[in-house]
């Protein structure tokens, strides 16, 4: 078995069903990330990630560097063994936090100094230590560093960031073959695509990548950062003609329902996002029809599930008055089993895709989901 490979396993109109193959295990597309910034999915265990069909999850480099230290990871056998997950790992370069941490953030040719919003302290990351850190880290798949922009930015800011972008890539591209020189099949670098809404700066983002090297994956980047959702769709849209077929295609940050539903009628394999788990800590459930706020009153004495078509440890025990009495109390309990629910609608929604890209009916089953989803949410 190749350490590093993809097969597409089906298609149904642009949809793809495929097979990613990673040192950690194999990856059955379209499929949906689980994010652990710090080593860890917030209020879930390995255990739960597993159970509920996880088999992928996500690190942060900037977090993980600023809080153990990769060192740490390292002497701890690296973050599969720091956090209990024997299945692939992704790890983010922390590209992001430039966007996301702004005021605190300096940018310049060199890397980026970050202050801390905690303690004041500065940390500075380059395409190099972005590398360095990653591959400590030990994770399947490490990202290049990238320069985030708002995805309403003006063309000359989507120009700045693209060809930072592209610079910074180069730089990761010859850190990291520096790094595998001993050890080549360990992991390897995923590039991200930027060039915000403009259809040209996007095909030239993604036709100067593929000049640089032979990827075995690439990333959609820019998107889900203040743009609006026909935008984001237009731009996935007109990348799909150009991505190479046999690429997995990972679109960062996009993690509601009829978003990933959509983006993977565009050709997108692979998904992350923090809005499952942070919706969940919130008292926001996604159900196929539409979005619970479990807070409300009218649930106060609801004995019935939060979902009666999901599957998870939540919706099989627990009724939405007893969640919204955990909630509303602020019990951590409550925190654990709505953030378990939408994790697992995810994962459920991406393999129901799959399943129908593979028995040719992805394109109406999408469209009557989508329909039902929208058309209402509950109270």
């Amino acid at each position: 078995m190749k350490s590093f490979s993809f097969q597409i396993d089906g298609t149904s109109g642009a949809a793809r069903a495929g097979t990613l193959t990673l040192p950690h295990g194999r990856v059955q597309t379209p499929a949906f990330m689980p994010v652990g910034t710090r080593g860890s999915v917030r209020s879930l265990s390995p255990f739960d990630l597993r159970d509920i069909g996880a088999e992928m999850v996500l690190g942060n480099t900037y977090h993980l560097h600023i809080k153990p230290g990769e060192e740490t990871v390292e002497k701890l056998g690296g973050l599969h063994n720091f956090m209990s997950w024997q299945r692939p790992l992704l790890t983010d370069s922390g590209g992001f936090q430039v966007f996301s941490l702004d005021a605190f953030v300096t940018l310049e040719e060199a890397g980026v100094t970050f202050k801390s919003p905690v303690d004041g302290s500065r940390w500075f990351l380059t395409p190099e230590r972005a590398m360095e850190i990653q591959w400590a880290l030990g994770s399947d798949i490490a990202m290049a560093l990238d320069h985030v922009v708002a995805g309403s930015s003006d063309r000359s800011t989507a120009i700045e960031a693209l060809e930072r972008t592209m610079r910074w890539l180069v730089r990761c591209r010859d850190a990291h073959a520096t790094l595998r020189e001993d050890d080549a099949d360990r992991q390897r670098l995923w590039p991200i695509l930027q060039g915000g809404i403009y259809k040209d700066l996007r095909s030239t983002a993604l036709t100067r990548t593929l000049e640089l090297d032979q990827w075995t994956g690439l990333a959609v980047g820019g998107l889900v950062v203040g743009e609006s959702k026909v935008d984001m769709l237009q731009v996935l849209a007109d990348l799909r003609e150009s991505l190479p077929e046999m690429l997995p295609r990972y679109l960062m940050g996009v993690g509601f329902p009829d978003d990933m539903l959509r983006s993977i009628a565009r050709g997108m394999d692979l998904f992350d996002c923090v809005a499952p788990t942070r919706n969940g800590r919130n008292g926001s459930a996604f159900t196929a029809d539409g979005r619970v706020n479990i807070r409300n009153a009218v649930h106060k004495t609801d004995r019935s599930p939060l979902d009666a078509d999901c599957d998870c440890e939540t919706c099989r025990n627990y009724s939405r008055g007893y969640l919204r009495h955990l909630i509303t109390s602020d019990e951590l309990l409550g925190f654990r089993l709505m953030s378990l629910h939408n994790v697992r609608f995810l994962i459920k929604l991406a393999a129901d895709a799959r399943e129908h890209v593979l028995a040719g009916s992805f394109e109406r089953w999408h469209r009557e989901w989508l329909d039902r989803y929208n058309q209402r949410g509950f109270p």
